[in-house]
């Protein structure tokens, strides 16, 4: 048994129901395990989620930090990070709504160290916006706000977005991209091209079949 394939039912189970309203016994019938074994595979329910967001933090900072080196200019920036942020939830909504809602869950412990790389992950947003303020390509009444609300609408995209929907990925990312831009009073100078948008993939506790 794969870590990845207990990953992913967990991922299921946890978007679906909830971590607290998911038992350690429902998590093995769903990968064929019985308590003792899945125990070995995993250690406990909690240690099983942390590395999930563990690893699902990890790729996003990876992924992020890989679209902004194509350019330094913050506006590009911004656009590459809004694109990435948008196309990896589409990707994976069932581990990006499991990272975002179940920090909550976890152990003051764990959860000091989960929120520390979701920090890591937020100040490239925040650094971003901070240089295209100093150059004066960004005007907004608050660069926190304005980070926040970007990063929220970006994360709502795990509970509408299809990839059969009426729009393709990327024009989903050029939309988010367009409406960060007005957010941020950029004049009418679209930053990116289809073909320069992040290509997200899917990372491995994302289950196969979407709910």
């Amino acid at each position: 048994m794969e870590l990845g394939k207990v990953q992913q039912a967990a991922v299921a189970c946890f978007a679906q129901r909830g971590f607290a309203a998911t038992g350690i016994r429902e998590l093995g019938t769903a990968v064929g395990l019985n308590s003792a074994t899945l125990y070995h595979y995993v250690g406990g329910k909690e240690d099983l989620l942390v590395g999930i967001m563990n690893d699902c933090l990890a790729a996003m900072i990876s992924g992020a930090e890989q679209a902004l080196s194509s350019s330094s200019d913050p506006v590009r920036q911004l656009a590459l990070l809004v694109a990435f942020h948008v196309g990896f939830t589409a990707t994976n909504p069932n581990t990006a709504r499991v990272t975002e809602y179940e920090m909550r869950a976890l152990s003051a412990k764990a959860r000091e160290q989960m929120q520390e790389l979701r920090d890591a992950y937020e100040q490239l947003f925040a650094d971003a916006l901070q240089a295209g303020e100093r150059q004066g390509s960004f005007n907004t009444v608050d660069l926190g706000i304005s980070r926040l609300a970007l990063m929220e609408m970006g994360t709502g995209v795990s509970h509408w977005y299809r990839p059969d929907g009426r729009l393709s990925l990327a024009e989903v990312q050029l939309n988010f991209i367009s409406l960060a831009m007005r957010l941020l009073a950029v004049p009418d100078e679209f930053p990116l091209t289809p073909e320069e948008l992040p290509v997200p993939r899917v990372i491995a506790s994302e289950p196969t079949i979407k709910d």
